[in-house]
């Protein structure tokens, strides 16, 4: 068991345990993938990479990120994302799509941005719209409805959003959910969205099929979630999920020292409280540091975001590097 070995789940079968996390591009034109999409992640489907997820795709039109993300809100969609997992499918990786809504983070011009309730991000933000009953019961459709499309696009892998801030963690934590309803006070009413959005979306998804749920697993505040939260969150939402990636932070503009591995250990206390996958990040491009995680069963998959974005190549250097015999695109044999 390493960092190059292969891993199994469900029937995904990865080459290799590393993963490209999402990140926005801000590259898109009305949510279209184009052909820097195209070239962006076919790189990390030659560079060997074993699962790539591609960055936060809005499930709502204001549920992008920013007006240059990309969208998976009607079918027309469909045909670009295809053709990204064709592409990626045909060289070895497997490939996800991260389902996201932004809520209050959203800076998309000339739509109306909703919250849980109605509190600014920061000053520079709008002030959202406290969501409805009616608003919610869309929101939950279009995360069903974005899964049926990703189906169709042939991913192997969808990610449920729920967090750095965006609209599921919103809901999640007490710092930014102060509803008195069913969706808002304790703790099984805030996961209550998540539950029905994950409901939802095992409508359409194919039962052997992964979902994956991204979390952020401290809000960094006294008052918002912990480690002990979180998993008490992730136990009401197990039975929905595949694997949990494990991430931190987002929801409040707040100061935190970041090193290799800064998450590493929430990852690490997860997987054992719900003795089930996860995916650790956070400036974990250091190879020993990842095999190291891997080997002593701190996390199954070790995702690798900055690293993959300076050199898409790099699974095929830690193999170089490391003296670790893998099967090297015959394009790319001479200078390896």
């Amino acid at each position: 068991m390493s960092l190059l070995s292969e891993y199994r789940i469900k029937n995904l079968d990865l080459k290799n345990r590393v993963v490209l996390p999402p990140m926005c591009m801000y590259s898109a034109e009305n949510g279209f993938v184009n052909e820097f999409h195209k070239v962006h992640y076919g790189s990390f489907a030659l560079g060997q990479v074993g699962l790539i997820i591609l960055e936060a795709t809005g499930v709502m039109a204001n549920g992008r990120i920013t007006d240059d993300d990309l969208g998976i809100y009607s079918d027309e969609y469909i045909d670009g994302l295809k053709s990204i997992v064709n592409f990626s499918h045909r060289f070895g990786s497997k490939v996800g799509i991260q389902l996201a809504h932004a809520g209050r983070k959203s800076e998309t011009k000339n739509l109306i941005h909703f919250a849980p309730s109605a509190i600014k991000f920061n000053e520079e933000y709008t002030l959202p719209k406290e969501m409805d009953k009616e608003d919610i019961k869309k929101v939950i459709k279009s995360f069903g409805e974005a899964s049926k499309r990703a189906l169709e696009a042939d991913f192997d892998l969808i990610e449920i959003h729920g967090a750095h801030g965006y609209l599921i963690h919103e809901f999640l934590s007490p710092i930014t959910n102060k509803r008195e309803d069913e969706y808002g006070g304790n703790l099984k009413n805030r996961t209550r969205l998540l539950k029905e959005i994950l409901k939802e979306v095992k409508k359409y998804w194919a039962e052997d099929r992964t979902i994956s749920l991204r979390i952020s697993a401290s809000d960094y505040l006294s008052q918002g979630i912990d480690i002990n939260m979180i998993i008490d969150i992730l136990l009401e939402v197990k039975e929905y999920i595949d694997i949990v990636h494990v991430s931190s932070g987002g929801l409040v503009p707040v100061d935190i020292k970041v090193y290799g591995g800064y998450q590493a250990g929430f990852a690490e206390e997860i997987k054992k409280a719900l003795n089930m996958p996860v995916i650790a990040v956070g400036l974990l491009e250091d190879y020993n540091l990842a095999n190291y995680l891997i080997e002593q069963d701190k996390c199954d998959l070790v995702a690798i975001g900055r690293g993959l974005l300076r050199n898409s190549n790099l699974v095929m250097e830690f193999a170089k590097n490391n003296k670790i015999d893998i099967d090297y695109l015959k394009q790319f044999e001479r200078a390896y």
